[in-house]
């Protein structure tokens, strides 16, 4: 048999099962991972380095359990969770604490939109908070009518120009090499860094990523029996673990990217806007990154932030609907859903609130849902009546518990912080 013909009936290329993980490696370059990467480097240089590196460390392992949940069982981690409370009780109280989740990523992602577009084209902060959200609701129009590889193909071409748009500056003012390595030593400077790394980290490992990973994988690929009754029928193997290769894959270059874009903000505020007043907010980097490295980096940015809030909000909106569908097992229209989300984020933008500080404390709020998500997910991913051969393995399983330990002390640090002081 020719080699051609034998790789059409082991199925389709590795290169084609990619792209679930991309679309959700969106949700870590939101607008609030902007706002908390630059403030940090704008405010402690590169103290915080190490917190988006190990942030990035345990994201790839949570949104590959995530993908594994839901390839393996076809269904979601809210579907899963739905299932299991016993009660309408505990299922409705579940529901909220992620549905409040939803509603800061959502705060998050429409303010950075408004800021890019003021940044940008002068609009009003309440009028580009509404397109923000309009342009959220024709990106899942399309994932809606067209399907998962084609809303995938356009978030993919937003985060290329995220990439572009955040990076560009790194090699215009380039960081210093031994700040870099400074940076990666874990150490805190009083309570503000403890709060600005619970919101890179909030930021960093969303909640509503967590869940919409599982779906994704879902929407994507079929559950196991259905792949194995599609290859008895078809000679093309596309088989399960086959699919879990390839989804390491998907997870490794996503988080590649969104880690490198992520560090690459930082080390733009490190190198260039460190102790430089006024740059801890989103208008005051810009302005200065005008002024200071040239107007093509300012608009880059900027540029970056809007794509940022444009994919991330539909993003965002695809995960709390699928939150509230696994949970609650109801469905409402799109549209209705958008603006009872799009409302608190409009609120604050209307009352004048500091736009940067808005997207901060939301990633806090975020930080706060992981253990939420996350608890579940190693608990789940770990049993053999949901996976299988395919649960965690030891070291998995552990890892992911030294991940929520981690990251439940943080907060809990950023608590005792805030109430008695440093």
């Amino acid at each position: 048999m020719p080699k051609n013909a034998a790789s059409r009936v082991r199925g389709p290329r590795a290169a084609w099962l990619l792209g679930p993980a991309l679309v959700a490696g969106v949700a870590y370059l939101d607008p609030g991972n902007v706002a908390s990467n630059m403030t940090a480097g704008a405010r402690y240089g590169y103290l915080l380095v190490w917190v988006v590196v190990l942030g990035n460390v345990m994201a790839w392992l949570i949104q590959y359990l995530s993908a594994k949940l839901g390839i393996v069982t076809g269904r979601s981690l809210p579907e899963l969770l739905g299932a299991r409370f016993r009660t309408h009780t505990a299922r409705r109280a579940y529901w909220l604490q992620a549905e409040l989740v939803a509603m800061a990523t959502d705060v998050a992602e429409i303010i950075g939109g408004a800021v890019a577009l003021w940044l940008l084209f002068g609009v009003p902060l309440v009028w580009g908070g509404l397109i923000t959200g309009a342009v959220s609701i024709a990106l899942l129009l399309i994932q809606s009518r067209r399907g998962a590889r084609t809303f995938e193909f356009v978030i993919i071409g937003l985060m290329v120009i995220i990439a572009v748009g955040f990076t560009y500056g790194v090699f215009i003012g380039p960081p210093e090499a031994s700040g870099v390595a400074r940076g990666l030593l874990p150490r805190f400077e009083g309570t503000g860094s403890v709060l600005l790394a619970a919101s890179i980290l909030g930021a960093t490992i969303m909640p509503h990523a967590i869940y919409a990973h599982s779906s994704l994988a879902r929407d994507r690929f079929r559950p196991a029996e259905s792949r194995r009754a599609d290859a008895a029928a078809t000679g093309a193997a596309l088989d399960t673990r086959r699919v879990l290769r390839a989804t390491r894959w998907d997870v490794t270059i996503a988080l590649a990217i969104a880690g490198t874009v992520n560090l690459g903000i930082l080390l733009l505020a490190a190198a260039n806007l460190a102790g430089v007043p006024g740059t801890d907010s989103l208008e005051g980097a810009y302005a200065a990154l005008q002024n200071g490295i040239g107007p093509v980096v300012a608009t880059l940015f900027a540029v970056g932030l809007l794509a940022s809030g444009l994919a991330s909000s539909a993003v965002g909106a695809y995960a709390g609907a699928e939150i509230m569908h696994g949970l609650l097992r109801v469905r409402i229209p799109l549209l209705a859903r958008r603006l009872v989300t799009l409302v608190p984020a409009l609120a604050i933008l209307a009352v004048g609130v500091d736009p940067t500080l808005a997207l901060i404390i939301s990633q806090v709020v975020l930080s706060f849902g992981i253990p939420f998500a996350l608890i579940p997910l190693v608990s789940l991913t770990a049993k053999r009546d949901v996976l299988g051969a395919y649960r965690n393995r030891a070291w998995t399983t552990a890892a992911g518990i030294l991940a929520s330990v981690f990251l439940v002390a943080l907060n809990g640090l950023l608590l005792w912080l805030t109430l008695f002081g440093s």
